[in-house]
């Protein structure tokens, strides 16, 4: 009886969320200042999919920092860390951040300390989902 074959998966699994992007960036105030409302707006537009409430008013965004160069850096987490949005959500959020006017580059971090509760969701997300 001849051998099977061995099938080996030579695709590359998905990047681990990592804590490295934003490292070392330093904020200046008055570009955080200024980009934060139309970051928070862009945000605003991000919904986790199983989710019907959008990313900011979840709770999932811990840091919003802009840099002297206009580079955004964002640290943010997800409902769990099994999430199935993992790949998905940090991308979307690069995504629409590299669309405003005057942002050179975005990093985004995931991170798991402290980890997301229900507890940092807005009102108005809590009242959308009946957790009132």
């Amino acid at each position: 009886m001849k051998p099977l074959p061995v099938i080996q998966n030579t695709a590359t699994p998905p990047a681990a969320p990592s804590a490295s992007q934003t490292a070392g960036m330093v904020a200046d105030p008055a570009n955080t200042e200024a980009l934060t409302p139309r970051i928070i707006e862009a945000l605003s537009d991000v919904f986790d999919p199983e989710i019907p409430v959008n990313i900011y008013e979840l709770g999932l965004i811990y840091d919003i920092l802009v840099d002297a160069s206009n580079v955004v850096g964002i640290r943010m987490t997800l409902t769990a860390p099994a999430c199935p949005a993992a790949q998905v959500l940090p991308a979307e959020v690069a995504r629409k951040l590299g669309q405003i006017a005057g942002v050179t580059d975005v990093k985004v971090d995931v991170v798991w300390d402290p980890l997301w509760s229900r507890e940092r969701m807005s009102d108005a997300a809590k009242l959308q989902l009946g957790m009132f």
